[in-house]
């Protein structure tokens, strides 16, 4: 069942990428496929290959009741995969076992070469269910159709995120609404305005600096109208008290977040 307002998380496992040896590209794909569904990323996390704080990272995401987690790197047979028994620890209290159709596709890939580490790859957290591998049939999988887990190559990650959102998280039913607008001010100005918003309302503040002239674009965004709109509204009695020129855009027709 999805939820309704999911919080999703990026866990991105690879001393590879901290050490320069390779560049990351799952973030980029993930996160432009949550927004082309309407959805967007609360954190992304770039980790070693670290057993104790892949689990702290785990249990983070885990205490938050509405995260939704993909997580990349480390499900394969090497003895530095070790995401499959960490997520075993986290979410499944360290309850694993041999899925026979995990087995039965790596078997059926690579035949007599399965064994003797290959099929460990079919030793997953108990209950999961599998993510098709386009590549060599060795399956991703995810618990409790919020928490995903895929390998660190972007050919098969990526195809392994698509069928999980497409299946369970295709799309937002709530959009969120967002008001921009830039003033002729300088940021310290807005401060005391800025107080004001509630933080379950999204605020983002821009600076500019442009010759002489200082300008600070203003972002209020949330799923309530009414709320942006009044919590706006304040900059705008700003401006008009203290006669601050702005400038107000139209995202509301483009922005799909």
């Amino acid at each position: 069942m999805m939820l309704e307002k999911p919080n999703f998380y990026s866990v991105i496992i690879g001393t590879e990428l901290l050490n320069g040896r390779r560049t990351d590209a799952h973030f980029a794909f993930l996160n432009a496929q949550l927004l082309s569904r309407g959805w967007e990323q609360k954190a992304s996390f770039v980790i070693n290959d670290d057993t104790n704080l892949m689990e702290n990272i785990f249990n983070l995401i885990k205490s938050d009741p509405n995260s939704v987690m993909f997580c990349f790197g480390g499900i394969g047979a090497t003895p530095d995969d070790y995401t499959r028994q960490i997520a075993g620890k986290v979410f499944c209290d360290g309850k694993m076992e041999f899925h026979e159709e995990a087995k039965n596709r790596i078997i059926n890939q690579f035949g007599s070469e399965a064994y003797p580490h290959r099929i460990n790859m079919a030793y997953l957290p108990i209950n999961a269910k599998l993510l098709k591998n386009v590549v060599n049939n060795v399956a991703g999988f995810y618990l409790e159709n919020r928490f995903f887990f895929t390998p660190g190559f972007p050919s098969m990650s990526q195809a392994m995120v698509i069928e999980a959102l497409d299946k369970l998280y295709p799309k937002s039913n709530i959009k969120k609404y967002r008001l921009v607008m830039t003033i002729e001010t300088s940021e310290n100005d807005l401060i005391n305005t800025m107080k004001k918003i509630p933080s379950h309302i999204e605020l983002s503040s821009l600076p500019k600096i442009l010759g002489d002239k200082r300008k600070v674009v203003i972002s209020l965004a949330g799923y309530d109208k009414c709320e942006v709109e009044k919590y706006f509204g304040l900059f705008v009695d700003y401006c008009m008290e203290f006669r601050k020129e702005f400038v107000l855009e139209d995202t509301n027709n483009k922005d799909k977040k």
